[in-house]
């Protein structure tokens, strides 16, 4: 795994105002803003300085260094348009931060004062809303209510303190629609001030987000209000979305954010978990359940911790089962049960390269190559120990596994069962399905007539709200 290295940084500089534009003689006080084009996992950043935490590990992503100034931790973040790998084979074009979306992720701890530079290289103008942070007013990046709108090609500053711990996002609060549907993201944490206060081995982020991209193109539909085709998990799709690497006996937190147009239903295989923490704040032991799927609204941040005590590879996935597809097609007829190979064999005189698919269902998807356009992911795809996965969208595994190194965060490769603990073909005589006798139909009660009434149906008008 890519471990990101560690950046030198411009000489600190006098303070400088919050919510306003930088002006020209300030920039060479500006700090560096570092930029990550890879798409893959980077590790933690253990921060060299100031109060100790244990840091995060960004799915598909990774954190921004800051440097120090007079007491300020200090940030530059750069909103510009970015090419984002969704899965090998696709590429798309998206707005983001420092080269990707989502952009890195911001770190901190309770207390501290940051001072957060944004500069703006789209091709118009933009805002940071500081999403659940409790900050003033004028530093609530909304744009034309708090602060004016950042212009193209402007540098401004946010200066805030982090008055409590927690897990929190950012996004802007300009032209809205269009600059979250091109993938403008980040994820912020701050860690408790005492490190003693629920403490985990491993802690995850990662922001949930979808895109409309047609097969072949590269660029979203940012007027798309419901009907999606990618389903992503920090700008990535399966099987373009790492695994998390667990070490067995770890208590590990996962925090999500959810910046789509519905509702997600995430859940993890072979272990319970319970909330601890939203975009409002801790919660209370006596205020958690277990459970192994959280519902995440629209807008909403989660974190849950489990203990990996069961080694394996676990699916961990939203459970809507649209969203774990990727390119799907919603006017695809069903053909269950049609035998239509003599209409093919037809077709295929005037079309060789026509397949029939779909009369036994889809799995047939998982294992066929069939042409595609170029920049375009299949329906249902990945590879296992034991054959497709046939999953898309927003799907990966968690990878438990004995004798990881504390801060080893490699794909330790497919898990290796013990003997005797994969379920197996059985080759013995199949017993016989036991039957409900049929009912005369002339020892049937008579049926009653009655009254007429009167039925009104109405006829659905597509997936809204899937």
């Amino acid at each position: 795994m890519d471990m990101m290295k560690r950046r030198t940084f411009f000489r600190a500089a006098g303070g400088l105002l919050g919510a306003a534009v930088v002006s020209k003689a300030a920039i060479g006080a500006v700090p560096e803003a570092p930029s990550q084009a890879s798409p893959k996992t980077q590790g933690p950043l253990i921060p060299s300085n100031g109060r100790p935490y244990q840091a995060v590990v960004t799915l598909n992503g990774w954190t921004l260094p800051w440097r120090t100034n007079n007491g300020w931790k200090e940030f530059h973040l750069v909103a510009e348009p970015v090419v984002r790998e969704l899965a090998p084979g696709m590429k798309a074009n998206l707005w983001g931060y420092n080269g990707q979306s989502p952009g890195p992720t911001i770190e901190c701890v309770e207390g501290d004062k940051l001072r957060i530079f944004v500069t703006n290289r789209l091709p118009e103008h933009t805002t940071i809303h500081w999403h659940g942070v409790l900050l003033p007013n004028g530093m609530d990046g909304v744009g034309g209510l708090t602060q004016p709108h950042i212009g193209v090609g402007k540098t401004f500053v946010y200066e805030f303190q982090m008055k409590k711990s927690g897990t929190f996002m950012y996004h802007p609060h300009a032209d809205e629609m269009v600059q979250m549907a091109m993938g403008m993201m980040g994820f912020i944490v701050v860690h408790p001030k005492d490190p003693k206060f629920m403490p985990v081995d491993r802690d995850f982020v990662f922001l949930i987000n979808a895109f409309d991209i047609e097969p072949g193109a590269r660029t979203p539909r940012v007027n798309t209000m419901l009907e999606f085709n990618l389903w992503a998990w920090n700008s990535r799709v399966f099987p373009g979305i790492d695994a998390l690497p667990v070490r067995l006996g770890d208590r590990v937190r996962i925090r999500m954010g959810n910046l789509t147009m519905t509702n997600h239903p995430i859940h993890i295989h072979g272990h319970e978990f319970a909330v601890t923490c939203t975009d409002g704040g801790w919660v209370p032991k006596s205020a958690r359940w277990p459970e192994t799927t959280v519902d995440m609204a629209i807008g909403q941040m989660r974190a849950f911790e489990f203990v990996a005590d069961n080694p394996g590879d676990w699916a961990f996935h939203c459970h809507k089962s649209h969203h774990v597809m990727n390119a799907m097609g919603h006017n695809v007829p069903t053909m269950i049960g049609v035998d239509h190979r003599g209409v093919a064999q037809k077709i295929m005189k005037l079309v060789p390269d026509y397949m029939v698919m779909g009369e036994r269902g889809m799995a047939d998807m998982g294992e066929m190559e069939m042409p595609i356009p170029d920049n375009t992911l299949p329906m249902m795809s990945g590879k296992g120990p034991f054959g497709p996965i046939e999953m898309g969208g927003m799907f990966t595994v968690i990878k438990i596994r004995e004798g990881l190194g504390r801060t080893d965060y490699g794909d330790p490769g497919w898990y290796q069962h013990p003997a005797g603990s994969i379920a197996y073909e059985w080759t013995g005589e199949a017993p016989l399905a036991q039957r409900a006798a049929p009912i005369d139909a002339r020892a049937r009660p008579a049926a009653t007539t009655a009254p007429a009434r009167e039925y009104r149906a109405r006829k659905p008008t597509g997936h809204a709200g899937h």
